[in-house]
């Protein structure tokens, strides 16, 4: 029978341990951005530049003809093209997390994998998704890297790690049943731990409003080290964000780490309702990336941008916290941690 990573003695470490670079899709499609899209290219650029004086930054783009207007973009806005690689990877959409390379690390053996899942664009939302399926194993195949291929469905937005044994996700996700429905929880923690090699998976439940990915954990509940998480809070009782942001904080007081420790929880608020043509989006301070210098943060011109700043400021000591307008990249219903997808140091 074929080893799993786990047994390997591979595991998948927490996005704020030291990275080799971040891995990106160039944004190209114009039905994620209906008559938006060229309005997301400066802020999107803006995260490349403040990567890029971080760590290297690996873009995945279609062909010469983005490649060229990839450089464009990027020069205006005096990005360190040093840093940068591009990568002849084609794909249907920009959500690099999801359908990007899962990387996990052997640090005994001083070795990366790659783990490739399923990827059907959240349960066949969005077709086609046929391109972004196999970007992680073209990327192993050209890093030299072996490749697992565990052969069922999961996003990386759709999962948290403190780099010591524990992962966290939602029921709302990872139990939906477009997913994978031949699948009960057990069996689903069983891929959880075997392939990103943790200890125990903790479950919390539903996510924010306008998520199309069924709530993923990368919009609630992040993890700022081993044993501390930053949650988003709704604080208007009237608004329907509410009653489901309490009951997770609910849950996390409930759940202990495996040496029996109970969460440091930080609030972190949620912004004001952020809408396009009536369509709440998902907007959320919680779907920050970590790099090895910042902490990138979406901001949506409203007034609980500074507070969020500040206390993401507060439980990242060590790293610089820069907020960068979403307004428009969240019309695609995603903002930076979703756009990304770290590449960690042996």
């Amino acid at each position: 029978m074929t080893q799993t990573p786990k047994q390997l003695g591979y595991h998948f470490p927490a996005e704020f341990e030291k990275h080799d670079s971040t891995w990106l899709s160039w944004p190209h499609k114009e039905a994620s951005w209906p008559g938006k899209i060229e309005s997301i290219y400066p802020a999107y650029s803006f995260f490349v530049k403040m990567l890029a004086q971080s760590e290297k930054v690996n873009i995945n783009v279609a062909d010469e003809g983005m490649k060229a207007k990839v450089l464009e973009h990027l020069t205006k806005a005096n990005v360190n093209l040093s840093q940068v690689q591009l990568h002849p990877n084609p794909t249907n959409d920009a959500w690099c997390r999801d359908h990007g390379p899962a990387f996990l690390v052997n640090r005994k053996e001083k070795k990366k994998a790659i783990i490739d899942w399923g990827y059907n664009a959240w349960g066949g939302k969005y077709p086609p998704f046929d391109l972004d399926d196999v970007v992680p194993t073209r990327i192993g195949k050209d890093l030299g890297l072996h490749v697992f291929n565990p052969g069922i469905v999961m996003e990386g937005g759709s999962v948290e790690f403190n780099g010591a044994g524990t992962l966290m996700t939602t029921t709302a996700c990872l139990l939906n049943k477009n997913r994978n429905p031949h699948l009960n929880q057990k069996q689903i923690e069983e891929y959880l731990v075997s392939f990103y090699g943790v200890e125990q998976v903790l479950w919390i439940g539903d996510g924010i409003v306008g998520d199309d990915t069924d709530g993923h954990i990368d919009d609630i509940t992040r993890f700022t080290n081993e044993d501390t998480v930053v949650t988003v809070i709704e604080e208007d009782k009237s608004d329907e964000n509410y009653r489901p942001l309490q009951e997770n904080l609910k849950e996390l007081k409930k759940l202990r780490l495996p040496n029996g420790k109970s969460l440091n929880i930080i609030e972190l608020p949620m912004p004001s309702k952020v809408l396009y043509e009536d369509q709440r989006l998902p907007a959320s301070y919680a779907n920050f990336y970590i790099c090895n210098k910042f902490v990138i943060v979406p901001t949506f011109q409203c007034k609980n941008d500074p507070k969020a700043l500040q206390i993401l400021h507060t439980a990242f000591p060590k790293h610089e916290v820069v907020g960068i307008d979403s307004v428009d990249i969240i019309w695609g219903l995603g903002s930076f941690h979703c756009l990304s997808q770290q590449e960690p140091m042996i």
